[in-house]
């Protein structure tokens, strides 16, 4: 269709180009352009090009035109993204499904090639590296090593599927980051190629066209491309697989918030404390399931990286995307990154559709923010949230009251006011003798005395750890390594720390994992590779690493003090996430910031000293070193990007990028279009969600049993945890009993593939409280009984008895990464409905997408109940639920009966016609099966 006559026709470079025409459309319409968002502007353009009367008509394009930036919109629409991004935790049970539609497909009476994507896939193996090794020069190496025996069978996997479906790519293993590789490589910002429209479109299939490059991802992070100007943004591998599969993403038109920056950062801050700031800023703000869009001057002063920082965030701080313009800056980041046909393409696409440049003053916002670069100051996050920003003279202040948190009973008795000078107080490190004079005036202070002493080993001295001991330093996650300044700067830093005689804290496990090739190259070619090894930084992987929670184990030394003496010890790491027992089980407090802060605190030792104003150390003449004395100075910085950051190194990087090194070519793959799945696999099985029972969604809920009662901020790490496999947990018995020995448990990431592994690793986090239990650990009470036992083993009792099971939550529940396994093992373990006072977006459309009711409920009437977790729960009937309507629940204790009113927050008619299927899986496999036959 072309309702709006917007069709039209560009050469660039003598090659003619379809496209729709967003000025011919606001000709057509009377709008104004200038008054619209950017982001809007390219929703209408994906409407224009997929209109077809069906799917999208030409309402859907008026409606989105005219709708009110203030209001709340309730008008669904279909966004049909270009491409499909994957990284390998979510990407090996996308084609496991994906297989076992093919299967399903053969039972159907079809051809298995029939499920295919439709649209261009990249996967990149980006997650599954670990750091069992560091600070040594063959840690790459071993590390490498290691990864491929871990993961042998999920690889040969992965190389099948590339093998079998079209549309499909692999990036191999030791590359890099999704998001980074996105970034510098596969992007397109102007994309071109045939009509990928429906059938009914007026325009030939052969025809070239020309478009906005757009985009979802099963990495919450894929708007880190937002820094690009492209739409794209995180979506469950539930999602990514229907959006592979024809089917559209459907939303409500969404609010757009204006962020405007003003002025620029000042020498000595960096983009990740922007980035941190803003986080904090929007949090308070309130943006879930909004869009946020950058204008302003201020914006013209961030390089393309600072830009793709502070959007790659936009998760932790709860919008949709953080999208930025299309301008100058964009077209000379695609030629420094070898994509000159690209960045020609750009420039004159984005021009022509009056999508260039900074937004107009005219631009109606739903709200708007503001921030001036200039009053941004050196800060970290934590210790468990991104958003809990502390400026680095707080950190110590922070730690402390998380301590006093942490053993507030054991200290019940001591004095308040003591306790809250202690909280505050500013010690001194000049002439300190040992660490533990770092924690002056904790002697008789019960738990915040505990030190351990570790004896000489490996060439060190003999030390003290003791709480706030940084036991974890690392250089890792896609929001800091593809920023030159950032990743040049620490290693700016580390050379002028190792010529003052500085090194970092014999107790700290150091690591730098970048997130491409092209990190390693640059630092190379500027000669700081040597002083970044010099304290510890040698490269041990190129992937997501620590900031997944693959830091590897720590030295057993440092774990066996830790657990003896009940140590609240501390990761700095350049991540974007730090919820709890995620970097590592062991490390109670975990502080983000940027690269050059982490070697700071890898040099300091304890997160107890003020960066800001005390001496990291001491030099070998004795004199007292500051953070300011070794911090990079800008000019240099700059003139090291210039030269040594080029399109030459991107070019040699990404010239063969889907080849993979001597140990991915080695790896032998299965023929066949459909998969012979093993008995014997531990890793990969044949998913359960369209067998019958998966696939029929239940017409009645009734005496369903409380299977937990959580509280506020809830995560997918806490749902669906990615790191260590406890030997002792349900996960780690069922391998053991399948012979599995522990060193080769890997982590619950790379088990994704297999179901058995991760239904039982499903509220398994160590630190998660269901407040049913007496302690945390994914425990809770098998009603009449009471008695206390794991999740997944009151799951398996219930479900023995066909009772089936919700959980209760606060806010922010399923905040987070976008983990579809968080939503397919709660529908595993029997729960029906999650009764949440808000959800978070992806991981809500996942719930809704597996087949389980999201039900949001006042924090005051849930409070009135005073659930204890014994009652039982009646539904009314589902065959007849409404979009967004009122669902009133019948709780029963003990002779008693009380109703609780929610909200169904299946939001859209396409939401619900899956949750009606049983799931997203089969409604489209029976769709496709429908084709078929007919």
């Amino acid at each position: 269709m072309n309702s709006f006559l917007t069709l039209r026709q560009m050469k660039i470079n003598g090659q003619e180009f379809s496209y729709h025409s967003l000025p011919a459309l606001a000709e057509a319409s009377g709008i104004d352009l200038a008054k619209l968002p950017f982001s809007i502007k390219i929703l209408l353009e994906n409407l224009l090009r997929h209109e077809d009367n069906e799917i999208v008509t030409k309402t859907d394009i008026e409606t989105l035109l005219k709708q009110n930036p203030t209001s709340i919109s309730e008008y669904e629409i279909q966004f049909t993204p270009a491409r499909v991004l994957l990284q390998d935790f979510t990407g090996v049970p996308v084609v496991a499904d994906l297989a076992a539609m093919r299967d399903g497909m053969i039972k159907s009476g079809g051809n298995a090639i029939q499920v295919n994507p439709l649209r261009p896939v990249d996967l990149v193996i980006d997650h599954s590296v670990q750091m069992d090794f560091f600070a040594t020069g063959d840690a790459l190496k071993k590390n490498i090593e290691m990864e491929f025996a871990r993961n042998g069978e999920r690889y040969e996997f992965l190389k099948w599927g590339q093998k079998a479906f079209e549309n499909f790519r692999v990036v191999p293993p030791a590359t890099g980051i999704c998001h980074q590789i996105n970034l510098e490589s596969l992007s397109h910002v102007a994309m071109i190629g045939k009509n990928l429209a429906r059938s009914s479109t007026s325009l030939a299939s052969s025809e070239i066209m020309i478009y906005p490059d757009t985009l979802v991802g099963t990495d919450s992070h894929t708007t880190m491309i937002n820094g690009l100007g492209v739409l794209g943004w995180g979506v469950g591998g539930i999602e990514a697989e229907a959006a592979m599969l024809g089917q559209p993403c459907t939303m409500l038109i969404p609010q757009v918030v204006g962020y405007e920056l003003t002025g620029r950062l000042r020498p000595g801050t960096t983009a990740t404390d922007l980035v941190l700031t803003i986080t904090q800023a929007l949090r308070k703000k309130g943006v879930v399931g909004k869009f946020v869009e950058y204008f302003g001057e201020g914006v013209s002063n961030l390089s393309i990286a600072d830009r793709a920082t502070l959007a790659n965030m936009s998760p932790e701080y709860g919008s949709t995307i953080g999208i930025f313009p299309v301008d100058e800056k964009v077209v000379r980041y695609l030629e420094a990154t070898g994509r000159n046909e690209k960045a020609l393409r750009t420039q004159i696409y984005f021009q022509q559709q009056k999508l260039w440049g900074l937004q107009s003053p005219k631009v109606e916002f739903a709200d708007r923010l503001s921030l001036d670069l200039s009053t941004v100051e050196a800060c970290m996050a934590g210790p468990s949230r991104p958003q809990d920003r502390v400026p680095l003279r707080e950190v110590r202040k922070s730690f402390r009251n998380f301590l006093l948190g942490r053993y507030k009973e054991s200290l019940a008795s001591y004095d308040q006011k003591m306790l809250r000078q202690w909280s505050e107080m500013s010690d001194s490190m000049k002439g300190l003798a040992s660490e533990k004079a770092i924690f002056t005036r904790t002697e008789g202070l019960g738990p915040l005395s505990n030190t351990h002493k570790i004896e000489a080993n490996s060439g060190h001295s003999s030390y003290h750890l003791l709480h706030g001991s940084v036991v974890i330093a690392a250089i890792t996650s896609c929001t800091n390594t593809s920023n030159p300044e950032l990743m040049l700067g620490a290693a700016l830093l580390a050379r002028n720390a190792v010529a003052k005689g500085l090194s970092t804290q014999p107790w700290v496990k150091t690591s730098f994992a970048p997130g491409s090739l092209a990190v390693r190259d640059y630092i190379q070619s500027a000669g700081l590779m040597p002083s970044l090894e010099k304290l510890g930084f040698h490269i041990a992987g190129f992937g997501c690493a620590t900031c997944i929670g693959n830091s590897g184990p720590l030295p057993p030394e440092i774990q066996n003090a830790i657990e003896d003496s009940g140590l609240a010890t501390a990761s700095v790491l350049s991540g974007n996430r730090n919820f709890e027992a995620r970097i590592h089980p062991f490390v109670m407090a975990n502080y983000l910031a940027s690269p050059p802060l982490v070697v700071a605190a890898a040099i300091a030792g304890n997160i107890n000293v003020n960066l800001d104003e005390e001496p990291l150390g001491f030099s070998s003449e004795g004199q007292a070193v500051f953070l300011k004395d070794i911090w990079p100075d800008p000019q240099e910085l700059e003139a090291l990007i210039l030269k040594h950051v080029t399109a030459e190194k991107f070019g040699n990087v990404y010239q063969d990028v889907f080849a993979g090194d001597a140990h991915w070519k080695s790896i032998q793959i299965p023929t066949g279009s459909s998969f012979q799945w093993s008995e014997n696999s531990t890793y990969i099985k044949k998913p359960p969600f369209l067998d019958p029972e998966m696939a029929t969604q239940a017409s009645e809920v009734k005496g369903a049993r409380i299977l937990a009662i959580f509280g506020d901020s809830i995560t997918t790490d806490h749902i669906s945890p990615a790191g260590n496999i406890n030997p002792q947990s349900p996960a780690g018995q069922y391998l053991r009993g399948k012979g599995v020995s522990i060193l080769d448990f890997n982590s619950y990431g790379s088990r994704r593939g297999n179901h058995e592994v991760m239904v039982r690793g499903t509220f398994a986090n160590v630190r998660i409280h269901n407040r049913m239990a007496s302690k945390e650990g994914g425990l809770t009470r098998i009603f009449p009984s009471g008695e206390e036992t794991s999740i997944f083993e009151a799951s398996e009792f219930y479900r023995a008895q066909n009772t089936p099971s919700v959980v209760i939550a606060g806010k922010e529940y399923g905040s987070g990464s976008s983990r579809d396994w968080a939503a397919k093992g709660t529908r595993l373990l029997g729960v029906r409905a999650v009764i949440a006072e808000s959800f978070e977006r992806i991981h809500r459309s996942n719930l809704v997408g597996m087949g389980v009711l999201p039900l949001q409920v006042s924090g005051d009437a849930l409070a009135a109940l005073e659930l204890a977790g014994s009652e039982t729960i009646d539904f009314p009937s589902l065959s007849d639920l409404q979009v967004r309507s009122e669902i009133i629940l019948r709780i029963h204790s003990t002779g008693t009966q009380k109703s609780l009113k929610t909200l169904l927050r299946i939001d859209t008619p396409n939401e619900l016609k899956y949750f009606n299927s049983g799931g997203i899986l089969p409604y489209v496999l029976k769709r496709l099966a429908e084709n078929v036959n007919q």
